[in-house]
């Protein structure tokens, strides 16, 4: 237990440093914005001590001892670039590696060209083989000539050159001491922090930890191996990696997928995987529409389906005349609204869901009551048996926005007909302005979620007979009564009590004033 404690002592004490030197640095740049700065500068470091660590790992089992890579000459080291982005998928001359550019950092007037140049020679590095999509476009947010860093060439390259500083003193511990996870988890709570001071530029669009482990627990009860993991909406790939961390980090065998229709949050995703230690043949992450555009047809079914796609955004719906028709929708035989394409996701989802697979979704509760098209899809998924629970998540989990959020689980393979309903709407701790889901709150969901049985005020198992009469109403409040909102109270006692509390409060002041009367009688 001692030894726990004291892990998370130095996580706690690593993190607060972590954002120290990330505040510290963004100065006038918005916190947002500015992550792309921070987190793309330790992906720069990662992949330049990755590299090193790999080819100095390769020289000294060779017997080559005293082998540094950091060191070597670029006209030697090129010599290897063909093997290294076909094993690696990248390449770097030693001359433009992380630790040597940081060295001569200070002494360059020209340092964003410097940066420029050696993030375009990485990404070019990987053109023309099967690493070329993981890495194009990496550090196209990496602005080094931005107004936003300085107005002056001089005064940008000043806090490029804190920037690289900053990072360096990053306590991540090294490639060869297998303390990569540092990385991974420095970018999270990075994306963590910044998401939570971002508001609504941003922070609303995060996924917290709690709720990424909530879903992937979910859809890997009674699993110890995954073959692929998908994310329509993947975001900066948080919910992906999770599999990886909860099952761990060889269960998911064939790989990580994922679409994200935002260009800046796909970056992030890539650098993400990366930084997780996920090879580039592992991945494969793409930006589009996914609802209209979906770019993995042929990777599809996946075992695993975790999501929290955006609510009720618009989509060309019935305005296009192909979509009705598409596999994915046309089983439902309508399509979800122009205005609120949330339904659009789940059948996009449900078409892609491997036959022992099963889909976890964070959806907007809208969507489970609303008549109309979403009800007539409703009534699709219920009849063909394929939603297994439903769970009410606490309100104001989520940063920028207290919008109150439910589950949807989806399976194929269900053994009965029974939906399962979860209200989990009181399970979380208070934490600064946010409600969170503790590991307690979450395993009492899990729990209830294995179990199946009926918990009053928490967990009703119903009948298709059940829904049918609800008329496809899945809102977990038309199944379980909120036992908070339930108890009976009895006004007439609480103003009796409250008036024996008013009468000793007014004789405790009679007594104070005539002590104190009391008292300036004798002085």
């Amino acid at each position: 237990m001692a030894v726990d404690t004291k892990k998370v002592q130095e996580r706690e004490e690593l993190h607060r440093a972590i954002w120290a030197i990330a505040d510290e640095l963004r100065g006038a740049v918005d916190g947002w914005d500015f992550k792309n700065y921070v987190l793309g500068t330790m992906f720069y470091r990662y992949i330049s001590e990755n590299l090193t660590a790999y080819i100095n790992r390769g020289e000294i089992d060779a017997g080559n001892s005293d082998f540094d890579y950091a060191r070597l000459s670029d006209k030697e080291a090129v010599e290897a670039r063909e093997g290294l982005v076909e094993e690696k998928g990248f390449f770097i001359l030693p001359s433009e590696l992380f630790c040597n550019v940081r060295a001569r950092a200070a002494d360059d007037v020209n340092l964003n060209e410097t940066l420029e140049k050696v993030f375009l020679h990485i990404v070019e590095s990987a053109k023309g083989s099967e690493s070329e999509n993981s890495f194009a476009g990496l550090f196209d947010d990496f602005d080094v000539n931005s107004n936003k860093l300085g107005s002056t060439v001089a005064k940008r390259n000043e806090r490029l050159a804190k920037l690289l500083e900053g990072i360096a003193d990053m306590n991540l511990g090294t490639v060869e001491s297998h303390n990569i996870d540092a990385f991974g988890d420095a970018y999270e709570y990075l994306m963590t922090m910044y998401a939570s001071n971002a508001g609504k530029s941003g922070g609303e669009f995060f996924t917290p930890a709690e709720v990424s482990e909530l879903l992937t627990r979910l859809g890997t009860v009674g699993k110890k191996k995954l073959n692929k993991v998908y994310d329509p909406a993947c975001g900066s790939g948080s919910l992906l990696l999770k599999a990886a961390k909860i099952l761990g980090k060889d269960a998911v065998t064939t790989g990580f997928f994922g679409q994200e229709i935002n260009v800046t949050t796909y970056n992030l995703c890539r650098i993400n995987m990366f930084l997780h230690d996920v090879g580039f043949d592992k991945f494969s992450i793409e930006c589009e529409d996914t609802l209209t555009n979906p770019q993995h047809w042929d990777d599809e079914p996946f075992e695993l389906i975790v999501s929290n796609p955006p609510y009720s955004i618009k989509w060309e719906g019935d305005d296009n005349p192909l979509l009705i028709n598409d596999p994915r929708f046309s089983p439902a035989g309508v399509l979800a609204p122009k205005s609120k394409a949330d339904m659009a996701f789940i059948l996009h989802s449900l078409s892609w869901l491997a036959p022992n697979g099963t889909a976890a979704i964070v959806c907007f509760p809208g969507i489970m009551y609303r008549s109309g098209a979403e009800q007539k899809i409703r009534k699709y998924l219920v009849d063909n048996n394929f939603i297994d629970c439903i769970i009410q998540l606490p309100e104001n989990l989520f940063f920028g926005t207290p919008i109150t959020t439910c589950i949807m689980v989806m399976k194929k393979n269900k053994k009965d007909n029974t939906i399962l309903f979860i209200d989990a709407s009181n399970e979380y701790k208070k934490v600064t302005n946010n409600n969170k889901l503790g590991e307690k709150n979450i395993d009492k969901i899990i729990s209830a979620f294995v179990e199946r049985v009926d918990i009053e005020g928490f967990a009703k198992c119903a009948s298709y007979d059940e829904v049918e009469d609800q008329n496809y109403n899945l809102s977990v409040s038309s199944y379980i009564e909120n036992i908070y909102m339930g108890i009976d109270v009895d006004i007439e006692k609480i103003n009796e009590r409250a008036r024996e509390i008013a009468a000793n409060v007014n004789k405790l002041r009679d007594d104070i004033e005539a002590t104190i009367r009391e008292m300036e009688g004798k002085i």
